[in-house]
């Protein structure tokens, strides 16, 4: 059937705003995808260099494209690792919140000290066992700024300080005779652990002559909230919970 000629441009009119769209969001795809790489690249060099080593012409070198580019998508070298570490940090803040979140509901707000300390490190070493190479070298940058004062602090504080203070939230219900101070200070041990093992220095490897790996996050979950666990009732002089 013969369309008339107001129905052939009407037609016409709405291919052409398909194929535009299509285009505008090929675009935007494009765009997202160029990011996420540089990001990905740039993770890899600041995990192994840290910020200081590493240059935006080093990360454009590795993604393949001239540094300039970088420089329209980040202002400064700066902005860049901030971006990479924030990416991941939402997703490694959010998950461990709700687990905190579920598990005091579970228990009907009575937390032990091995239920809380499970569900924030366990849930935080799963990403790191499942989510591959990428995860990984985000342990390592976690690290780095950790132990970074001069501007390290304040990354970790804006982005983890609110699930911190809800884990020690958990264990002061749970240990409700401990000393805050005490209960504090075993968190300061606790992500220090954390850090370290995140870092995969390899030093344990060569201490233990093979025996124990510091790739192996399995056998490190395995071990590390009853370990943990078992420093707070020392330090708060508590019973068994």
């Amino acid at each position: 059937m013969k369309l008339a000629p107001d129905e052939q441009g009407l037609k016409a009119d709405i291919v052409t705003e398909q194929v535009k769209t299509r285009r505008r969001s090929t675009k935007a795809e494009q765009r997202a995808e160029t990011i996420e790489q540089i990001l990905d690249e740039a993770e890899y060099l600041f995990s192994k260099h840290g910020l200081h080593g590493v240059t935006l012409k080093d990360v454009a070198k590795r993604v393949g494209v001239h540094h300039t580019l970088l420089n329209y998508y980040f202002e400064d070298k700066k902005k860049l690792f901030d971006a990479v570490f924030a990416r991941r940090a939402v997703v490694t803040s959010t998950e461990r919140m709700r687990a905190l979140d579920e598990y005091d509901r579970a228990t009907d707000g009575k937390p032990t000290i091995e239920g809380a300390l499970h569900a924030f490190l366990d849930t935080d070493l799963d990403l790191y066992i499942h989510g591959g190479d990428g995860w990984k070298n985000y342990g390592a940058l976690g690290a780095q700024v950790a132990n970074t004062p001069e501007w390290g602090a304040e990354l970790m504080d804006s982005h983890f300080d609110p699930v911190v203070l809800r884990l020690i939230d958990l264990l002061k219900r749970a240990l409700p005779d401990c000393a805050e101070e005490d209960i504090f200070w075993g968190y300061h041990f606790v992500t220090g652990a954390l850090m370290v093992t995140l870092a995969r220095t390899g030093r344990i490897d060569k201490l233990s002559g093979g025996l124990c790996k510091s790739e192996d996050f399995e056998a490190i979950k395995a071990r590390m909230a009853a370990f943990m666990a078992a420093g707070f009732r020392q330090v708060c002089g508590a019973k068994q919970i």
